[in-house]
């Protein structure tokens, strides 16, 4: 039976269960570019550029294996408008009696495969993405009958499944499952910041730089200076680099931020995860090792690997467990629109300032900028769930919407009610001031809660507790701080809601 094998634009691994079992002398691999998937949201060109470029050098690695691999780039006059138009082309040229692919990490993807189960007379087989530490499967039977998800109970699990930071007896490495309360510091001083590797594009990368730039050039972000890794082998080279110059110090500082500094000690490595030039596992080895042999603390080992064994593992499962109801929820009932600093006009927040302009220049910014500067904006102003979450994943090169929509529509925003977090990630400019030097440069004083200087995370931060005061009552994790909202006079919160009314007037329009 001669077979032919789908691989999409985020599974760009060798050992994906779509290739396991093709045979080279006879079976076909096709990779596609199509404009559907280019423009679905408007995607930062960078994005673009890093899935292509990663793409057909991904196809030139299997041909150099010796795989009949086939690519159909976007302006080739094959390349259609989705997925199945394109291999409705292709399969009038060539013939092959079945089709593979791993399942897609989207479900809007899935749904179109399963469409084409009935339209393409060929059959067409979806085969479970083994990438992953945890299958769907394995996700909903832990999570089936529990009233809440707690993200640590499934962590640990997942260590003592997979032996990862493990002592003989089964007992965490260090004494301490969970080392979060030391991974708390602000930078200060004249500490050295390490760089992401950086690498030249070749003329594989350059050719689609240039096509990148004569389509896309009206979408929000900027090209130049592309310096992503596009395979496998330079990928693995960034996270060596990680290890080595970043990692032991990450523990301490992966919550911090600092104005005209990108990525501190964060690792960049999160596209190539989440395209599959890195294997998440290949990933927590390696980190733990270089914990074993002593060059990496315990405290910085166990925060980045509970961001992939656990944190990353838990958002997909609760993408697949939800979905697709989950893309629609608001439990806020936020239906302010996205105001356009987000696309790159002035503000004078100068966090949100500096936070939009890494991310138009980079497609990135780490985990803690987009949870409590963007999100935590967007969570405070009542802006509405779709809007956002279609920002984050036109401008970021990591997001897909598994990942992406729970990390923003349930940590950031909880707009899911409770299900990611148990309570919200809502911050004043206090948080901001003390894990960051934003607020140095700002025009906003952060010390004054309402006034037409002040910090407009803090009144909004107040208003958006009395706009929900109601339903956080009855959360036990916010007593303290709806206590100080009691001690306000109905004059404050009169004064605060005014200010914070006229403030959204003045920067949505």
């Amino acid at each position: 039976m001669k077979t032919l094998c789908l691989i999409l634009g985020d599974q760009l691994s060798h050992n994906i269960s779509s290739i396991d079992g093709i045979d080279p002398d006879q079976d076909g691999i096709l990779l596609m570019e199509v404009m559907g998937e280019a423009e679905y949201v408007p995607h930062h060109p960078k994005k673009i550029a890093f899935i292509f470029s990663a793409m057909r050098h991904f196809h030139q690695e299997l041909k150099e294996k010796g795989f009949c691999s086939h690519y159909i780039k976007l302006d080739d006059e094959r390349s259609k408008g989705s997925f199945g138009q394109t291999l409705e082309v292709f399969l009038n040229d060539h013939s092959y009696d079945k089709i593979v692919v791993t399942e897609p990490g989207e479900w809007r993807v899935l749904e179109e495969l399963k469409g084409l189960m009935e339209t393409l007379g060929v059959p067409l087989e979806i085969l479970p993405d083994t990438r992953f530490f945890c299958s769907i499967e394995e996700f909903k039977k832990w999570a089936n009958g529990k009233k809440s998800l707690l993200m640590e109970n499934f962590y640990r699990m997942q260590r003592k499944q997979q032996g990862i930071l493990l002592e003989e007896d089964g007992k965490p490495e260090g004494g301490e499952w969970n080392f979060d309360k030391e991974n708390r510091k602000a930078i200060k001083g004249n500490l050295k910041l390490p760089k992401p590797m950086r690498f030249q594009p070749d003329d594989t990368t350059e050719e689609v730089l240039q096509l990148v730039s004569e389509r896309f050039s009206q979408n929000f972000g900027k090209l130049d200076n592309f310096w992503f890794a596009v395979t496998q082998e330079q990928a693995r080279r960034a996270l060596s680099h990680f290890i080595r110059y970043a990692l032991p110090n990450f523990g301490d500082y992966q919550d911090a931020m600092k104005e005209g500094e990108y990525y501190l000690f964060h690792s960049a490595l999160s596209q190539y995860l989440n395209c599959g030039l890195l294997n998440p596992r290949e990933v927590c080895e390696a980190v733990e090792k270089a914990y074993m042999e002593g060059s990496v603390p315990i405290n910085c080992a166990e925060g980045y690997i509970r961001q992939i064994l656990g944190w990353r593992e838990f958002i997909r499962g609760v993408y697949w467990t939800y979905m697709p109801k989950y893309s629609s929820l608001n439990a806020l009932k936020a239906d302010r629109p996205l105001p356009a600093l987000y696309w790159g006009k002035e503000t004078d927040m100068n966090c949100m300032r500096c936070v939009v302009q890494q991310t138009e220049e980079e497609a990135h910014s780490h985990h803690i900028q987009r949870l409590m500067v963007t999100g935590n904006f967007a969570l405070l102003a009542g802006l509405d769930p779709k809007e956002v979450c279609e920002w984050y994943l036109a401008v970021y090169a990591d997001a897909y919407e598994w990942v992406e929509l729970p990390n923003t529509l349930g940590m950031a925003l909880f707009a899911d009610g409770g299900i990611v977090g148990t309570k919200p990630y809502a911050a004043s400019g206090a948080y901001i001031n003390r894990m960051s030097n934003f607020c140095k440069n700002c025009r906003y004083d952060v010390k004054q809660k309402v006034g037409e200087d002040a910090c407009p995370f803090n009144y909004s931060y107040w208003a958006f507790l009395m706009r929900h005061e109601k339903r956080f009552r009855q959360n036990n994790r916010m007593k303290m701080v709806l206590s100080h909202l009691d001690k306000m006079t109905d004059e404050e919160k009169n004064s605060i809601n005014k200010q914070f009314n006229k403030f959204m007037d003045t920067i949505i329009c």
